[in-house]
């Protein structure tokens, strides 16, 4: 038994990335089937969804189509469904699972069962029960496949459901809706009850499969595996379970104690950035400055090795103390004539190129506002580069008032407002009879994005930004009018390859912000991520000169130990940011498909620039109003 195990209360599986993760599960789902498929027994299968098994739907299907692969004997049923719903609403389970699985293999849809949306309230109760007596007069769930919720729900099993509980009709978490908020146009309309099966049902599965990736889990996977068990975290009952796995990728298990504090699960090589986490997050615990580190603190912590093998805590402390200290600059683009070799980014070439690349219409101000600001007026030559339109997330008021201001601008000039009025009363029309399951016609997507994109050209004149500096990407995958984005693509690449030779960069920024609830943040970091890849291996004379430096803030910051560049702020320049926010009108006061933090952008921005000068004041360091972070990315 290592040391892991006595930490790690549910065997966890990490995978480097979610389509690993996702493939790992696929064939456990596959084998299962062609062992029962060799037996002559059906299969039953108890299936999740929500945007965390997507890719596993995807590897079965690709299965089934070039494998072979064969669900004639498989029998599904699946944890939930809002209520109340249409069958055929975009964000309805059942319309989720017929498209991404159940339509695309050979599965008898008799034997697809979903809690169904559309039950009468009265009926609930009796049609619950049925449920319940259908998977057992299969003879039970043999795989269940589960997502879990930031709040440690599975199904929607909320904190606090009974462990004994059945199949019914439950109220929705608050949370659970903001972080579901994403499928529908606000918070709003986002169902407030939902049938799901209980954390009982759950658990009379005979073998488990829960499935978590990305940032944003994390906290919760730590608290379901290493903490106790108890109600308030739905998935942690699942330690109590005989035969369950959860399975990550790396970005999920982060929290765990064989990354988090790797020295307390066994043997750890202290490198420079072993040293500074585990110094930096000792610090933050004791509320003490670097400085003030003491051996007792090093060995009441956990860190005697440390200091076996580096040392007195006064030569370790210096050392880390040194490394935060030198992470501080207020010269983004470099210094020129610096000669301390310990400065974050080169002296030269000055001026530089520097190149933002946007993921939506105001993430570049949203997130690193102040450092694009210092860019500007330290005279380097600085490109934004738009990735996606953004305009599912305009409300439809929005589209009549630009309209209606349009028609009365041409009215006021004299010019002939009768296309623009007929524009105006078609989308009026529809606007206000389309279905929460409809999509915008390619018009109002068109509309949408122009608001945006007028924003985001307002916002580069407020910094200073020449018009020929601002690029609007609209890359492909985006451009599906729903929530849900196609994979990146050939085309995408091919946009952003080409900006990139047009510009030739020393510097790139994009957004590292993976917790981004709709996913088009990761999409777009992948297909820069591919893009550089390839013109390096093409051997473009710029690119060895080229540095990546990621940013967060839209929907959460760097570990204060990870940072490697932050940028002060004055209350001046903090104020200045909060004004290029405001200037994206489209995306104040009501924020749609915000995911579960209901503040506003801007309050979002600067709460987590604070913070982030508030942590390196507390480790002893320079006590700033506000701090933007970076970390390199090397490719």
């Amino acid at each position: 038994m290592s040391m892991v195990d006595s930490f790690e209360k549910i065997p966890v599986k990490i995978f480097p990335t979610l389509e690993d993760g996702s493939v790992f599960i696929a064939r456990e789902i596959a084998r299962l089937i062609r062992d029962k498929e060799a037996r002559k027994e059906p299969c039953v299968l108890g299936l999740a969804t929500g945007s965390t098994p997507k890719a596993t739907y995807s590897e079965l299907v690709r299965m089934h189509r070039e494998e072979g692969l064969s669900f004639r004997r498989v029998i599904a049923f699946n944890l939930d469904e809002y209520y109340p719903i249409e069958k055929d609403a975009i964000q309805s389970y059942d319309r989720f699972m017929k498209k991404q699985l159940f339509e695309k293999v050979d599965i008898d849809p008799k034997n697809c069962h979903i809690p169904d949306g559309e039950w009468k309230k009265e009926d609930i109760k009796k049609r619950s029960a049925e449920y319940e007596q259908l998977i057992e007069s299969t003879g039970g769930i043999d795989l269940q496949i589960l997502g879990i919720g930031i709040n440690g729900h599975i199904g929607f099993n909320e904190p606090g459901a009974s462990r004994f509980s059945r199949t019914r009709l439950v109220p929705l978490d608050h949370s659970t809706r903001l972080a579901n908020s994403q499928e529908f146009q606000n918070i709003s309309k986002v169902p407030r009850l939902a049938v799901t099966m209980g954390i009982a049902s759950i658990m009379q599965a005979k073998r488990i499969l829960l499935m978590a990736w990305g940032q944003i889990k994390a906290p919760v996977i730590h608290l379901a595996v290493e903490g106790n068990v108890t109600e308030q975290i739905p998935a942690s009952l699942l330690q109590q379970h005989n035969d369950c796995v959860f399975v990550t990728d790396q970005l999920a298990s982060s929290e765990l104690t064989r990354f988090k504090s790797p020295w307390l699960t066994g043997e750890c090589e202290w490198t420079p950035a072993m040293i500074r986490k585990a110094v930096v997050g000792m610090a933050l615990k004791l509320e003490k400055p670097i400085l003030s580190l003491t051996n007792s603190d090093y060995n009441d912590n956990g860190l005697s090795d440390l200091l076996v093998e580096k040392g007195d805590a006064y030569e370790i402390n210096l050392q880390v103390f040194y490394m935060m200290r030198d992470s501080i600059t207020g010269w983004p683009g470099g210094k020129p004539g610096e000669t301390n070799p310990s400065h974050v980014e080169r002296p030269h070439p000055y001026p530089k190129r520097a190149l933002i690349f946007s993921p939506h219409p105001d993430d570049d101000i949203i997130s690193m506002g102040g450092s694009f600001m210092r860019l500007q007026e330290q005279g380097h030559e600085v490109h934004v580069a738009y990735q996606t339109s953004g305009n599912i997330a305009v409300t439809d008021e929005f589209v009549t008032r630009f309209l209606d201001f349009a028609v009365g601008f041409e009215e006021l000039s004299g010019i002939d407002s009768k296309k623009s009025s007929q524009i105006l009363q078609q989308a009026t029309y529809f606007l206000d009879h389309k279905k929460d399951s409809a999509s915008d016609t390619q018009e109002i997507r068109n509309i949408k994005g122009l608001i945006r994109r007028c924003e985001a050209k307002a916002t580069c004149r407020y910094v200073g930004i020449p018009k020929q500096n601002v690029h609007f990407c609209n890359l492909p995958f985006y451009e599906t009018g729903v929530i849900e984005k196609k994979p990146m693509g050939e085309p995408d690449v091919r946009i952003t390859m080409d900006l990139l030779r047009e510009v030739q960069p020393h510097q790139v920024y994009c957004a590292g912000d993976l917790a981004d609830p709709h996913g088009t943040h990761k999409i777009c970091l992948d297909i820069v991520f591919e893009s550089m890849r390839r013109l390096k291996a093409a051997g473009e004379a710029w690119i060895p000169d080229c540095w990546v430096w990621l940013y967060k803030g839209a929907w959460q910051e760097w570990d204060i130990s990870e940072i490697e560049m932050a940028i002060p702020m004055s209350p001046d320049q903090v104020m200045k940011k909060r004004f290029g926010i405001f200037i994206h009108q489209s995306q104040k006061d009501m924020v749609p498909f915000q995911g579960k933090d209901s503040r506003e952008f801007w309050q979002r921005a600067e709460d987590r620039n604070s913070n982030t000068a508030n942590l390196y004041a507390q480790l002893g360091l320079t006590k700033y109003a506000a701090m933007e972070a970076f970390v390199r990315w090397h490719y």
